[in-house]
């Protein structure tokens, strides 16, 4: 199966990038993990204690790093891999990546794949986004990268947040190239009122 990398940065979120490395490793995948000492702190306040998100990680795969450890295989380009994904992408990572500073294990990770013409994807979870990170994020796509707001859909008529979460791994893992059945697929318009999530909120708006 394919090799892949996935940063976790200090951006909200987490809990997208566990559940990318739990669906990868369980596709039989072998998954590099990356947590900067941004996400630790981050992941205290919204998601588990360092400790607790260290040990569902370490469930997931044997390979977790910190954002410092390039002593890792994986800060070689020697050290093939199918992927990099920085799930959730801060726009400090971001932007280092766009101006190809290598200060941490995920942006050394992320440009070697570049470098190699292979994927990498940032799905960006901020909001607004200034002309800046803009322009970060165009010098990523014009080096190959892949950019990716994190902003799930509503068509999939999403019950519970964890379907919202999944709509964004399975969209990753479209760009990986991966099969996946995480989220709904557009299938068309059809008529969906009462249960979909305005008619949830709204009522059908019947006078």
């Amino acid at each position: 199966m394919g090799r892949f990398v996935v940063g976790i940065t200090g951006s909200s979120g987490i809990v997208y990038g566990l559940r990318l490395v739990e669906v990868l490793s369980s596709s039989c995948h072998e998954v590099h993990v990356v947590v900067s000492e941004e996400a630790k702190a981050v992941s205290e306040s919204e998601c588990l204690s360092w400790d607790k998100l260290l040990g569902l990680l370490r469930k997931f795969t044997n390979y977790v790093y910190g954002e410092y450890d390039f002593t890792s295989p994986i800060a070689s380009s020697s050290y093939v891999i199918d992927g990099v994904v920085v799930m959730p992408c801060s726009l400090k990572t971001l932007g280092e990546i766009a101006n190809s500073i290598q200060s941490t294990l995920v942006s050394r990770a992320v440009l070697n794949s570049l470098r190699l013409r292979r994927p990498a994807i940032l799905v960006i979870r901020e909001t607004p986004l200034s002309t800046l990170d803009i322009a970060n994020m165009l010098k990523v796509s014009l080096s190959g990268g892949v950019v990716m707001p994190a902003s799930p859909a509503f068509y999939t008529e999403p019950q519970t947040l964890e379907e919202l979460i999944d709509f964004m791994v399975g969209k990753v893992l479209d760009v990986l190239g991966i099969e996946n059945n995480l989220y709904r697929r557009w299938e068309g318009m059809r008529v969906t009122q009462g249960r979909n999530l305005c008619g949830r909120l709204y009522g059908r708006g019947d006078s």
